[in-house]
């Protein structure tokens, strides 16, 4: 659970700094206002839900939705429409969900005063919220933090393990190894039980995991902080706090702002600066909260403004990877190990390798299922779906798959799936070599990155397989896309604009057209990350 608002009156000022009394109670009011803010009580919005928020949306065509365009760009196109819009452009453009909405009703829930929190984008972190406090605040808004309504959590409603604000409990199974001898990624097969949740999904669903950090980063940051574990945080542990219930990854603005009230001369003009989104020297990339406090060592807080100060740990969705028509009562993910080093520390994503090592078979999860923004299998059995999802990618394919085995659907599918060697990072390659066998994949088509002098890539295979392609769409399939936002899913757009114009006989223009007349048809359907 994430940590919660507190007593506004909570002495976030030490005794010691240089403000009159009505300065420090004023201060002290804002400040905690501020760092209040969290990324709890957002219950998901149903489809009906949704549609109606949109309803009075602007028919402007939302030029910026698109997740590879960085922010400047899409902030650019929306110059001159109305706020909700430049909100709508603000956002990271993935419908992830993750905020309990899509992109286009958070920004209407924002505009409209019926969502006060401004942080509730994940991908689109801090790039996002400073943007979303900047529009909010020039259009006559309160600096976002200050009202103490922001700070209040909604109670959990709903049935549990349906929204991220009321998780229920699924028991951990067990975690399979996908990749071979000499891979350099690390990707698991996670399975987990259901049966006491009594949880359901459908594929295409994604599945909320709630985890915890990595005890080891924990201790360092209190080491580093000068405070005791045991130092009591409104009835818990200041480690268990830290461990379950704030995110320790990239400094929060607040953290920086709390720093530059407790310090002085050059230290506090440099915390005011990352504060204020600048780099002064040039290492904000190594900033997260443990090397904020390496940072600041002279800077001196207490346990609960330090707390105050971070932001909520927040909830991961992943791709389900399994049917419930297929193995009703479990749940699969399909999970890349997310280690790395920036200088010489080095980094783990935090529910990543929460389930590659940190939980063991009957332990007991916080999970929710976050149902599906338009993305999922054709209505109609019999149609046709083409796939393409390299890497992790693949997870909610493997899905699809299961589930029109299990329901005899009779429609054909085409999988285009890729890594680096086949040798080491061929996911699944029996289950998949099954399905072919008994009649369920018709078309398996794999790209190697690193097997050969060039590096061949889905987008690649696709182009090859150009005809073939346009004949499946031509005869009414529905075309899927899963995998990173940034960089493959936009080249696999290209690919399937290219296969249109060359194969159906279309100008660049009209290609791009007919890309976009899928989408809008549903038949062209994205699962980015």
């Amino acid at each position: 659970m994430t940590v919660q608002a507190r007593n506004p009156l909570v002495q976030v000022l030490p005794e010691t700094a240089p403000f009159s009394e009505e300065q420090r109670s004023w201060l002290n009011g804002f400040f905690a206002g501020l760092l209040s803010l969290d990324n709890a009580g957002v219950t998901a919005l149903s489809t009906a839900e949704n549609a109606a928020m949109m309803g009075g949306a602007e028919d402007d065509g939302a030029p910026w939705h698109d997740p590879a365009m960085e922010i400047a760009e899409r902030m650019k196109l929306a110059e001159g429409k109305p706020l909700p819009r430049k909100l709508f452009a603000a956002m990271a453009q993935q419908d992830c969900g993750q905020c309990g909405y899509v992109c286009e009703t958070y920004s209407a829930a924002i505009a409209e005063g019926k969502e006060p929190r401004l942080n509730l984008c994940a991908p689109g972190g801090k790039d996002t919220l400073r943007m979303l406090r900047t529009l909010t605040e020039k259009a006559g808004g309160e600096p976002a933090g200050m009202p103490a309504e922001v700070a209040v959590s909604a109670a959990p409603t709903g049935p549990a393990g349906r929204s991220r604000e009321n998780p229920a409990f699924a028991t951990f199974l067990s975690r399979r190894k996908l990749n071979g001898e000499g891979s350099e990624k690390e990707t698991y097969h996670v399975e987990l039980d259901l049966t006491e949740s009594g949880l359901d999904y459908v594929v295409g669903d994604a599945f909320g995991i709630i985890p915890g950090n990595d005890p080891r980063l924990v201790d360092a940051v209190i080491g580093l902080l000068g405070a005791r574990p045991d130092a009591d945080i409104d009835g818990k542990t200041l480690r268990e706090v830290l461990i379950a219930d704030v995110a320790l990854g990239p400094a929060p603005d607040a953290l920086f702002q709390l720093i530059s009230y407790v310090t002085g001369g050059e230290t506090r003009q440099t915390a005011k600066r990352l504060a204020a989104g600048e780099d002064p020297d040039g290492d904000l990339d190594r900033l997260d909260v443990l090397g904020t406090l390496h940072k600041f060592a002279r800077a001196r807080l207490s346990a609960e403004a330090f707390i105050e100060a971070l932001d909520g740990l927040q909830p991961r969705l992943y791709s389900i990877s399994s049917s419930f028509n297929d193995t009703p009562g479990r749940i699969s993910l399909t999970v890349d190990t997310v280690r790395y080093a920036i200088g010489n520390r080095p980094r783990w994503g935090v529910a990543s390798t929460y389930l590659a090592e940190r939980v063991s078979p009957g332990d007991r999860l916080p999970v929710y299922v976050q149902r599906a923004h338009g993305f999922g299998l054709p209505s109609d059995p019999r149609t046709p779906v083409i796939m393409v999802g390299p890497g992790t990618g693949i997870a909610p394919f493997r899905a699809f798959l299961r589930d029109r085995k299990a329901t005899k659907a009779p429609g054909r599918n085409w999988l285009f799936f890729g890594h680096q060697r086949r040798a080491s990072d061929f996911f699944y390659e029996e289950e998949l070599n099954e399905l072919k066998q008994d009649g369920i994949l018709h078309g398996l088509t794999l790209a190697w990155s690193r097997d050969g002098r060039e590096k061949i890539y889905v987008q690649d295979r696709m182009r090859e397989r150009g005809a073939e392609l346009f004949a499946w769409l031509d005869q009414g399939a529905h075309f899927y896309v899963c995998g990173d936002a940034k960089r493959m899913a936009k080249d696999v757009e290209r690919a399937l604009v290219d296969v249109v114009a060359e194969h159906g006989k279309r100008s660049a223009d009209d290609a791009v057209a007919y890309v976009a007349a899928l989408k809008k048809a549903g038949r062209y359907q994205a699962d980015v990350y």
